[in-house]
């Protein structure tokens, strides 16, 4: 199969590339753009640890194709934070200790970014019932709860500040 062009906006930096058409999005991102924190569990879609916003819905990296997100523009992990700045779900995560080793925090992220942003007040409920498709082993999610129900009243803030700032910048 020969290689196809794709235009792609990953974390706010636009990227023109050949991929082979069957290359997975998060293998794009990991092996072409060295973006190594969209991480790959079981590579069928369950685990959820490759979640990544695609167009600002969260998208399971290892089931995309890359030439499917042409076009499209990409946040990852490396893409949630303001410069040297955690957003406030980030900090909440350091904060409630709602990691341990890690691996699934950048799917659970991604994924609480996408929720929060549509619903800013979230039940305890609704924050179990999305993550019931992103996996962890080590946390039993009572820390990831607890952090993204205190980040969600100040995330809509701090995504405005970054709005206006880019807005600044850009004059």
């Amino acid at each position: 199969m020969s290689a196809v062009s794709i235009r792609v906006t990953v974390n706010g930096t636009p990227y023109e590339r050949a991929v082979e058409p069957r290359t997975h999005l998060a293998d794009f991102l990991r092996h072409d753009l060295g973006l190594t924190g969209t991480h790959l569990g079981c590579e069928h879609g369950v685990c959820g640890a490759c979640s990544l916003l695609v167009d600002g819905r969260a998208v399971r990296g290892c089931l995309m194709l890359a030439v499917q997100a042409d076009g499209a523009e990409v946040t990852t992990v490396e893409g949630l934070a303001r410069a040297e700045e955690l957003n406030p779900l980030q900090e909440a995560f350091r904060e409630f200790h709602a990691l341990q080793c890690g691996f699934c925090t950048p799917g659970m992220l991604t994924t609480l970014m996408q929720l929060l942003e549509e619903h800013p007040e979230p039940s305890e409920e609704m924050l179990r019932e999305e993550l019931s498709g992103n996996l962890c082993r080590c946390t039993g999610y009572a820390g990831i709860i607890r952090a993204a129900l205190k980040a969600a009243p100040l995330l809509k803030a701090w995504k405005d500040e970054t709005r206006a700032a880019a807005k600044e910048n850009a004059a």
